[in-house]
């Protein structure tokens, strides 16, 4: 099983970055096998729909504008995002999504295995940091995709642990 781990946002927005400061706190912290890739999609949002396409199952993170406190995570699923469930878009990136999907589907390619994990952003300000109820958000999402992983037999170990 193919898997990837998409982490998207913007870094010179402090918390729109939240995805892409993941997957760096995944390849820090944690021993990645030989069949998770994490990659750091910032902002390319649907040019890079074919990395999507090449993997069994996907986990996605970034921020979304919903109901809750910074730092409140949420999880969705595929048919979450088909059916126009996820909150309202925060960013461009974020605009390609949905039309990802549905250009996979016109083109026929296999349809991954889809989780989306979004958190409540505190600042969109110009800035290089996570405020800190998204920074204390890196362990929390870890330790859900970590679960996640465990529940279809791959692990994610702590390095030094």
């Amino acid at each position: 099983m193919q898997i990837l781990i998409y982490g998207a946002g913007n870094l010179i927005l402090s918390d729109e970055g939240f995805g892409v400061h993941f997957v760096r706190h995944l390849e820090k912290n944690y021993e990645v096998p030989d069949n998770v890739e994490l990659y750091d999609g910032g902002t390319l949002g649907i040019m890079v729909h074919f990395k999507f396409e090449e993997a069994d199952k996907v986990i996605l993170v970034d921020v979304v504008a919903t109901q809750g406190e910074p730092g409140d995570i949420f999880r969705y699923e595929r048919e979450d995002i088909m059916l126009k469930k996820i909150p309202v878009k925060m960013s461009p990136h974020q605009i390609g999504l949905q039309e990802m999907l549905l250009l996979s589907e016109m083109r026929d390619a296999p349809k991954p295995d889809l989780t989306f994990y979004g958190i409540i952003a505190q600042s969109l300000d110009p800035g290089d940091q996570l405020t800190p109820p998204l920074q204390a958000g890196l362990e929390k999402v870890a330790g859900l995709v970590v679960e996640e992983l465990k529940s279809v037999g791959v692990e994610l170990k702590r390095k030094n642990a």
